[in-house]
């Protein structure tokens, strides 16, 4: 699920990050019917939540039978980890794009997957599985910890990068800082639904504005 990545720069020679598609957006080439039953799942899970659909529902809105996904999913719990697997992928693939760019520009991807989720309309999946965490499989719950930790440390990394530096500044451990970006995000994304849009942009600006070093 390939996007395009475009970075520029502005008249004061700070990093614009502009997203123009995502390896977070749904992909428009075709799928295989394992694929597309992921996609579908994904989109369920966060539009209406885990618990709030069936393999019935799949078959009913992609047009194939109930027995096909049991071919590639014996159970539905088996579905929400390939599900998760799918994001921990697209999180290594930005990885991966971003490697070699600096820390500001790794933070503004970071925060650019946020932005497409909430151009989507929807949530974000480890905020929408965990409302459902108590009636989840082990199974699930294991590898929504594996994705919670990926990201966690990676957005840890990009920031003790950034301080080591001087491109970021704050006075928490850099997971601590980590741990608060994530957490204003998600709650933004979902938040910003009930208030105004212009919460999220503002929620995001002052996320970048109180990293910046104090003159």
């Amino acid at each position: 699920m390939k996007g395009i990545f475009c970075f520029v720069k502005n008249k004061q020679n700070k990093f614009a990050y502009l997203l123009i598609g995502s390896i977070f957006a749904k992909k428009f080439t075709a799928m295989t019917t394992r694929e597309n039953i992921i996609d579908k799942a994904d989109q369920f899970i966060r539009n209406k939540g885990y618990n709030a659909f069936s393999f019935k529902d799949i078959s009913n809105d992609i047009g194939i039978k109930t027995a096909s996904i049991h071919y590639h999913f014996p159970t539905k719990s088996d579905l929400g980890v390939a599900t998760i697997k799918e994001h921990i992928a697209r999180y290594e693939v930005l990885k991966k794009k971003v490697a070699n760019e600096s820390p500001l520009i790794k933070l503004e991807s970071f925060l650019a997957v946020h932005t497409q989720i909430k151009h989507e309309n929807k949530v974000c999946i480890v905020g929408s599985l965990a409302t459902d965490l108590n009636t989840l499989d082990e199974s699930i719950k294991d590898e929504l910890k594996i994705f919670a930790k990926l990201v966690i440390e990676w957005l840890t990394e990009v920031l003790t990068e950034g301080k080591e530096q001087n491109i970021f500044e704050f006075q928490t451990s850099a997971r601590t800082k980590a741990l608060m970006i994530i957490t204003n995000m998600v709650a933004i994304v979902q938040l910003s639904r009930l208030t105004n849009d212009d919460d999220f942009e503002l929620v995001r600006e002052t996320i970048l504005t109180e990293l910046r070093p104090k003159k």
